[in-house]
């Protein structure tokens, strides 16, 4: 199976990476999560916030595992195209807010909202861009290597960052949020797409059997220890469902170019909803308000609504971003032919 073709079963399921992304920020980075100690079995929000967070943990992983899969082809030009996305969003936010008076001008948060590698909240972001900058030397390195010498020493990558980083606390990978773990779940994407046909062989049943009960894992784990462990990327029971849900999503077959469509916005579905403007001026506090003033259902229909709803908007203003970004190559292209010419 190629692939240079967008295969729209990965395609969704990056779709809803982000998704899961989304809720999981509305879950417990907006209302925290509780201790095992205050638990109760009769506490329904907390226990809804165990599941919910149980659930959706995996987007993160899974996002990158897409990266791996497909191995990111770097090159200059690509990292700058990524690096202006992120500026676009970034700039383009800070500029709106402050022209439309949600924050006041300033000069050096101008200049600020233009580095979006150093100073972002976006942990995400600058990851992701030293990846970008490894890949060449990952992807290289993951060629080289016959196919039992790939899956050893990927796993071996696996288990130091499990026991080191999560076990133990190594600062290389405490609970994930560190490149370390994007460096991590690319190879095991690369890995996976080095058993493309293995993956593809096989029915639908076994992954999402094992993603369920390694869901249901990490909501025990969750009983009896802190959110911090039981929920971090690196613990091993989300590294498997994550990789579980991915093997489920490899083994549909299908094509739609609406979801290729709309999967070109994943990432600027991140950009826009956790942008501090956003995410910190309105977003967390409207989120929290309708969690205090309303019932959980009706905080359930919040939560799916607006997922929906940011990440079509997203998708939207992502389309338009590749439009002026195509039409500014283009007339930089033009330019230089003309000047060639004289």
């Amino acid at each position: 199976m190629s692939l240079t073709v967008r295969q729209s079963n990965i395609e969704l399921l990056r779709i809803v990476s982000m998704m899961t992304v989304i809720l999981v920020h509305l879950d417990g980075a907006t209302l925290g999560l509780p201790l095992p100690s205050g638990l109760s079995a009769t506490n329904g929000p907390d226990i809804w916030k165990l599941v919910v967070e149980s659930v959706t943990i995996i987007g993160v992983n899974c996002f990158t595992l897409i990266s791996g899969y497909f191995g990111i082809r770097a090159s200059v030009g690509g990292l700058l195209r990524l690096t202006a996305v992120c500026i676009f969003y970034s700039v383009g936010l800070y500029s709106l807010a402050a022209a439309s008076g949600i924050v006041g001008w300033s000069f050096g948060s101008w200049i600020e909202s233009w580095m979006v590698y150093t100073h972002t909240d976006l942990w995400y972001v600058p990851a992701y861009m030293l990846l970008y900058l490894l890949s060449p030397f990952l992807n290289a390195a993951m060629a080289s290597l016959t196919e039992r010498q790939m899956t050893l020493w990927t796993a071996m990558f696996t288990i130091a960052n499990i026991w080191c980083g999560w076990v133990w606390d190594a600062t290389f990978n405490p609970t994930g949020y560190t490149p370390v773990q994007l460096i991590m779940m690319y190879l095991i994407g690369r890995w996976l797409a080095r058993r493309d046909n293995s993956l593809v062989r096989h029915n639908v049943i076994m992954p999402i059997g094992i993603y369920l009960l390694s869901t249901g894992v990490t909501f025990a784990a969750s009983l009896y220890m802190p959110a911090v462990k039981a929920f971090a990327y690196n613990a091993p029971w989300v590294i498997v469902s994550s990789v579980a849900l991915f093997m489920f999503f490899a083994r549909l077959n299908f094509r739609s170019t609406i979801v290729n469509m709309l999967a070109k916005g994943a990432f600027a579905a991140y950009l826009i909803h956790k942008n501090p403007l956003v995410w910190g001026g309105i977003v967390r506090p409207a989120a929290i308000d309708i969690w205090q003033q309303n019932s959980l259902i009706l905080y359930s229909a919040f939560c799916l609504g607006f997922t929906w709803l940011i990440y079509l908007l997203s998708a939207v203003a992502d389309a338009v971003r590749r439009w002026l970004f195509r039409k500014a190559e283009l007339l930089a292209d033009y330019k230089v032919k003309i000047q060639t010419r004289e």
